[in-house]
């Protein structure tokens, strides 16, 4: 079996070596990457801005495999919070002629400039977080990610990211 992963981000890639190893029927996939575009802008602002980002990644991975896996983060308009949004990973499996969706729980910036700087400006959440002093990393989002940095460690992109690839994987581990 054939996995492609539509990014070669780290945190990505590694959420689904690790997250695929615990089912047998797929534990024994050979997973590779590829770069591909989301189609989408660099940082999404809506939920459908983001699930569509990682459908368009499965969809462009995919070739020549059993699955390709697009993962892609962005803000989500979220009732009652402080900022009015919160940050959520969509995850798409594409096999070819259907997609399986999921999600991560989300969460929000303590700081609403943060995600008013995003909104606002243009940047994306890496920018923002190094111009508000939470990081000074160029690659944060191949590594632990702002979520890393908020919850010191506690959940990291990573993790984030498997949690969005368990729930879209609900879809396709069988019953037995």
């Amino acid at each position: 079996m054939k996995v492609i992963v539509g990014s070669t981000n780290k945190a990505k890639v590694e959420a689904v070596e690790e997250i695929l190893r615990e089912y047998p029927h797929l534990a024994a996939a050979k997973v590779t990457k590829t770069d591909v575009s989301s189609d989408i802008s660099a940082q999404p602002k809506s939920l459908e801005e983001t699930v569509r980002g990682a459908m368009n990644r499965a969809r462009n991975a995919f070739h020549d495999s059993d699955y390709a896996i697009g993962l892609e983060s962005g803000l989500m308009e979220v009732p009652y919070t402080k900022s009015g949004y919160m940050d959520v990973c969509a995850c798409a499996i594409y096999d070819g002629k259907e997609f399986h969706i999921g999600l991560s729980s989300g969460w929000e910036f303590p700081d609403k400039r943060i995600t008013e700087s995003i909104l606002l400006e243009g940047i994306d959440m890496s920018q923002a977080i190094n111009k508000f002093g939470l990081t000074k990393s160029e690659t944060v989002g191949s590594e632990e990610g702002a979520v890393g940095i908020l919850t010191k460690g506690r959940v990291d992109r990573k993790a984030y990211s498997k949690e969005a690839l368990r729930m879209a994987l609900i879809h396709i581990d069988p019953l037995d």
